[in-house]
């Protein structure tokens, strides 16, 4: 392994209140040495946060450290190896997020002799080659950094605690007990009996609906991590955009009371509590496009739609059909002429939800509760009423629950290849059983399953594979 100190921002560039810079290596000492002076070099202890003033000694005059530039005034903390995260000795510095700041305390560091800029995922593969984590553990750091939900972020957490790895190292205690037997059976075949095979096939089944039960919970980290697409869609001045901007909290998209001021579908990222979603605005849909660009702009708004994982039909709830009381209590519609926005739109473009807009403005006696659309929610973009609701709708739609919460999947191409690789073999091995073939067959069959199942966790593993795993992490982690 590189016997180099390593510094690297862990915290993106730019504007911030608090930046943070790790450095790991035997070289940590000397940096806090030339940061801090030779009394907080002395005096260092593990994990324990200080504030003290950064210097960059660069500029001493007259050999006398008091007169360096000052860099900043910081909290930092020194982990003592192998009580650190990559196993080594490390130092995390927190200065205030200035890029400038960040910038001369990096240059600082990277005087050290032995101190350079770190690669992507360095810190990490480290950490693996430290022992601190398997393989396993070590891509698992990449999902929950790059989680876009609460189901994904709880899996990759399980990951990264090693529920997969205890799993996958059980599977590979009893495929060596297999192994270790039969390469006995090897040693003494001349001296020993005919090898038991029906118990051996007893054991690779089970072993083998185990190694299938994780494959099969294989979820490929482009859907996984896909976001989920809601849609609002409606007639022209529906009050689409104007939910948006209340929905975000922001006025994000432009609004008039002209119908038809979007006039090209507008993507925006909103919050929910089960995860982050992409909410789109579409430009309105009528019965007849009033020119080209109108029909454009509609066929844009239909294709959008096709796409969504939840239809959101936008209603404007002014436009003459509200709920009256009638003689008697009874709640009804007015009846109107003009076609109803719901009639409008079904087959493929049917909606999930229905939404009244402009609640607020709508002369409903506030004792009818009932909509012509069993699921509908009336909502106000203006003072708010209804959108905790809409929000609780959507996430519920868009984040359903899993069926099985307790269970776990892996999103790691290279442990899918690994399982096929070990299910492959123990197929082969019971293929062989079932025609009574010779153990030595039999045991170097195993080993082949042993071996992919521990490439799984990094027990056997090569520098190209390690070298794709952590190209693809950020610097700093």
């Amino acid at each position: 392994m590189d016997s180099q100190t390593i510094v690297a921002p862990m915290t993106p560039a730019g504007v911030s209140a608090v930046a943070a810079i790790r450095v790991s290596g035997s070289k940590v000492r000397e940096v806090i040495r030339l940061l801090f002076g030779e009394a907080a070099f002395k005096n260092v202890k593990p994990r324990e946060a200080k504030l003290a003033t950064a210097r960059d000694f660069r500029t001493v005059v007259d050999g006398n450290r008091a007169t360096a530039q000052v860099i900043d005034s910081l909290l930092y903390i020194f982990f003592e190896g192998p009580n650190s995260y990559t196993g080594e000795d490390v130092l995390e510095l927190y200065p205030h997020g200035n890029p400038i700041i960040v910038r001369e305390l990096i240059q600082v560091i990277k005087s050290v002799d032995g101190v350079r800029l770190a690669e992507p995922g360095e810190y990490t593969r480290r950490a693996f080659l430290n022992g601190r984590m398997d393989l396993v553990q070590a891509e698992s750091v990449a999902d929950v950094i790059h989680s876009a939900n609460r189901d994904e972020l709880k899996n990759a957490h399980r990951l990264l605690g090693g529920a997969l790895s205890k799993k996958v190292k059980t599977l590979t205690e009893q495929v060596m007990d297999i192994s270790a037997r039969l390469e006995l059976d090897v040693d003494f075949a001349e001296e020993e009996a005919d090898p038991d095979y029906a118990t051996w096939g007893i054991k690779l089944e089970a072993i083998r609906e185990s190694v299938l039960s994780i494959l099969n919970s294989f979820r490929g980290k482009a859907a996984v991590s896909r976001l989920p697409l809601a849609v609002l869609y409606g007639t022209p001045n529906a009050g689409k955009s104007s939910l948006v901007n209340a929905l975000l909290g922001e006025d994000r998209i432009l609004v008039s009371n002209i119908p038809g001021t979007t006039r090209d579908f507008v993507e925006v990222r909103l919050f929910l509590d089960g995860g982050e979603i992409r909410l789109v605005d579409t430009a309105g849909i009528a019965e007849k496009a009033t020119d080209a660009l109108d029909a454009l702009s509609m066929e844009k708004s239909r294709e959008i739609l096709a796409e969504a994982d939840m239809k959101i039909l936008v209603v404007d709830d002014t436009d003459g059909r509200h709920d009256v009381i009638l003689e008697g209590g009874e709640c009804r519609p007015i009846e109107t002429k003009s076609k109803d926005p719901i009639t409008m739109f079904q087959g493929d473009n049917k909606p999930d939800l229905v939404v009244y807009s402009k609640s607020d403005l709508a002369p409903c006696h506030p004792e009818c509760n009932e909509f012509p659309s069993a699921n509908s929610i009336r909502v106000s973009s203006k003072t708010g009423a209804g959108l905790d609701e809409l929000k609780r709708a959507m996430n519920a739609s868009l984040f359903k629950k899993m069926e099985n919460a307790e269970d776990l999947w892996i999103t790691s191409e290279r442990e899918k290849t690994c399982l096929e690789e070990a299910l492959t073999g123990i197929d082969r091995a019971l293929s062989l059983i079932r025609t009574n073939p010779a153990v030595e067959l039999l045991a170097f069959e195993m080993q082949l399953v042993r071996r992919a199942l521990q490439s799984i966790t990094g027990e056997i593993s090569s520098e190209d594979v390690l070298q794709k795993i952590f190209a693809g992490f950020c610097i700093g982690k």
